[in-house]
């Protein structure tokens, strides 16, 4: 199985992709964009992309992606996220003066930097990136915030573990892929859609599901490009869409909606 994933080489993405596939094949790509372009040209199997944080929310940009892709969500998978400090080895912590990461890990551990006191940030595009950045400029001052992994795959140090100040910190991924899956045992399903922008017109969509009793897991709202003040709907809820009480749902919003499109039904993980 080869798995596109944004990142280098020991990305949260490629943990994941290892933690989801028995011996995976990875496959780095620079952007998330290029995952869709890989998956979708059938360049890898699957692409693996991040779609929400516990603590930082939604990654907007791949909730655009997916609408403008022809792709299936085939499976989900939580990843708890450990942010480990790196540095040369050898190197005490109290050397350290500056600190490389992604955005997301640089928020996540803001309390932990702010005790470390006159050391300032610097964000970068992606955390195993960071590491590999630190490696080129060979300044024993500065650290890298990522995983144990990408510390091992550049052969630097761990300074200290476990430095989110949340310990509650997950990502949830997507596997994206050209063809579907039928899903059995417990499942969930994706789907997007555009409504009327009139009074009630949200309320009757979210109704086709209460009235059936199906547990709506996420929604998400992003702009319609071209429309202001308009909205596409993202909603995840458990079951598949080959469920007869689904499949009346869907008929029922395809009557309210002006767009409807499913975006994928897949087995739904456990979290914790």
């Amino acid at each position: 199985m080869k798995v596109a994933f944004q990142g280098e080489p020991g990305a949260f993405s490629e943990e994941a992709s290892l933690a989801y596939f028995e011996n995976p094949v990875t496959m780095p790509c620079e952007s998330f964009e290029a995952v869709f372009e890989a998956a979708t040209s059938r360049t890898c199997d699957v692409g693996i992309i991040p779609i929400e944080n516990s603590l930082a929310g939604s990654i907007h940009q791949n909730y655009d992606l997916l609408l403008r892709h022809q792709l299936h969500i085939v499976g989900e998978h939580f990843l708890r996220v450990k942010l480990c400090l790196i540095g040369f080895p050898g190197t005490a912590k109290t050397e350290i003066r500056h600190v490389f990461s992604h955005p997301q890990p640089l928020g996540q551990s803001a309390g932990y930097l702010r005790k470390m006191r006159g050391v300032t940030t610097e964000a970068v595009y992606d955390t195993a990136g960071s590491v590999k950045i630190l490696k080129s400029t060979g300044e024993r001052s500065a650290a890298a915030i990522a995983s144990r992994r990408a510390a091992e795959i550049y052969g630097m140090e761990i300074l200290e573990e476990n430095i989110e100040d949340n310990p509650e910190n997950y990502t949830r991924f997507l596997v994206i892929a050209p063809e579907p899956v039928i899903p059995t045992g417990e499942a969930k399903t994706s789907i997007v859609f555009i409504l009327k922008n009139q009074p009630g017109a949200l309320f009757k969509a979210l109704s086709v599901f209460a009235l059936r009793d199906i547990d709506l897991t996420k929604i998400e709202s992003r702009p319609l490009a071209g429309k202001p003040w308009e909205y596409l709907f993202y909603i995840d809820f458990a079951g598949a869409m080959q469920e007869d009480r689904a499949k009346r749902a869907l008929d029922h919003l395809a009557e309210y909606a002006l767009m409807l499109r499913v975006l994928g039904s897949y087995p739904r993980a456990n979290f914790g």
